[in-house]
């Protein structure tokens, strides 16, 4: 991370810390978030009203996918599912209102990336033990043993690489467009850019989160049952 792009930096012991705008925006998010689900949860009816009609629609909706994805005995991976999926649109929406997607830095992608790999490894071994989870690194003959070992290691890499690698990408030619329609002139700037960003934040930013979340999901299912 480039000095110029830091907002303010102290250590912990020897170990720095740094605040970007990455971390800002993500914050930023974060707090909405949190004032939402208080305010959407807040008196909660029998017969729901459209607020808690649509509120119930996006659980049912995540539920239903956690289910058709994963099974019935996953459940219980619905409030991450759901906050994924919620989380990585907001961060990849952020293009919207001018503000470059924090999942265009690879310290973000790598951290949600991080997260994923705990949950995919902490619930096999809890489902399974700790060493019938170990022995799985053996499966199906003890000569796989590096390979599984690297692949469940290069996981966490993929999947930040992934949606880096795409949110980079759609940064990159956001900027190239704004950069050309800006020599062409200011009417060549008026409603040309809401097709870019209906393509490059909208349908791949939602792209982007679903194939985050789909690989979460199966790679949570395949890992505790191999």
């Amino acid at each position: 991370m480039e000095s110029s792009r830091l907002i303010y930096s102290f250590k912990i012991g020897n170990f720095p810390i740094d605040i970007t705008p990455e971390i800002i925006v993500q914050w930023v998010i974060i707090l909405i978030l949190w004032i939402g689900a208080c305010l959407l949860t807040r008196n909660l009816k029998q017969k729901p009203d459209k607020k808690q009609a649509a509120l119930e629609k996006l659980y049912e909706s995540i539920k239903l996918l956690v289910k058709n994805t994963m099974g019935e005995d996953y459940g219980s991976f619905v409030p991450y599912i759901g906050t994924l999926v919620v989380y990585l649109l907001l961060l990849n929406f952020t293009g919207l209102i001018g503000i470059e997607p924090p999942t265009q830095n690879l310290s973000v992608t790598l951290g949600l990336a991080i997260t994923t790999f705990l949950a995919i490894n902490v619930n096999a071994i809890r489902k399974n033990g700790p060493g019938k989870y170990m022995k799985g690194f053996a499966h199906p003959y003890v000569v796989m043993l590096p390979i599984n070992i690297m692949e469940r290691v290069m996981l966490p890499v993929s999947l930040a690489l992934r949606l880096f690698g795409n949110m980079l990408a759609a940064t990159i030619l956001v900027g190239l467009v704004y950069s050309k329609l800006a020599d062409i002139g200011m009417l060549a700037q008026i409603g040309s850019p809401i097709i870019v960003h209906g393509y490059f934040d909208l349908f791949d930013g939602t792209i982007q989160m679903l194939v985050f979340t789909m690989l979460t999901m199966i790679n949570i299912k395949t890992t505790a049952e191999h």
